[in-house]
């Protein structure tokens, strides 16, 4: 029964136009830094959201499949985000990642995956074994930039926390490589009363108005670039 199965399954993949092919894993991101909001804008936030971020990140191709693949009997590309590992002049390839990563299953009788890959010129997805066996079938899909997090990516943000009586709490949460470093985390409070004016680590803002629903500031300066 084993033995048909496999055999029902090789089938269906080599119905999906199988071929040989090998992934290519040469793809550099961009590397990218990111100051927001820009200096001098009037921003809004309100309680729980970013007021103020700064860090480095990969700026990374990747595709986007709104919707369930099969290759044959063998391979289940899921929905979701894949980001690019490298291209040759065929064919690019792309691995589960980003914010809303894919999957890909296997059938119980199928041999492992090593990467999803599209063809030039073909709307195709295909899945390549670890024996670099290719199966592909037509897909729809979409281009996309994604922004990840890599290892020496760091971010630092500001956080509106509410406001009681004339005082606003505002938190302080440093990132490094999409893990929180909780040692350097802080909430502080400010005294509206006292000055409209709230600064942390370099970072400057003109409090415009404060509610325990929102806070609207004006950015004077962003933090130094102190771990950047």
């Amino acid at each position: 029964m084993l033995l048909k199965i496999k055999i029902a399954v090789l089938l269906s993949l080599a119905a999906s136009l199988l071929s040989c092919a090998t992934p290519s894993f040469n793809y550099i991101p961009q590397s990218m830094e990111i100051s927001e909001p820009p200096l001098n804008s009037v921003a809004v936030a309100y309680v729980g959201e970013e007021m103020l971020r700064q860090g480095k990140y990969a700026e990374h191709d990747a595709i986007y499949v709104p919707s369930k693949v099969d290759i044959g009997l063998a391979y289940d590309i899921h929905p979701g985000t894949y980001l690019k590992k490298g291209e040759d002049s065929d064919s690019e390839t792309f691995m589960p990642g980003g914010v809303d990563p894919g999957n890909i299953q296997k059938s119980m009788l199928a041999d492992p995956w090593r990467a999803l890959m599209t063809i030039r010129g073909k709307p195709q997805l295909c899945v390549v074994n670890v024996f670099n066996i290719r199966g592909c079938e037509e897909a729809v899909y979409e281009r996309k930039t994604e922004q990840v997090l890599t290892q020496d990516s760091f971010q630092r943000t500001l956080i509106y926390s509410g406001r009681v009586g004339d005082k606003v709490n505002i938190g302080y949460r440093e990132f490094s490589s999409n893990t929180a470093r909780p040692a350097f985390n802080n909430d502080v409070e400010y005294d509206l009363a006292t000055s409209t004016t709230v600064g942390y680590r370099g970072a400057r803002l003109e409090i415009i108005e404060a509610t325990n629903e929102l806070i609207r500031y004006r950015v004077i300066s962003n933090f130094n670039n102190a771990g950047l």
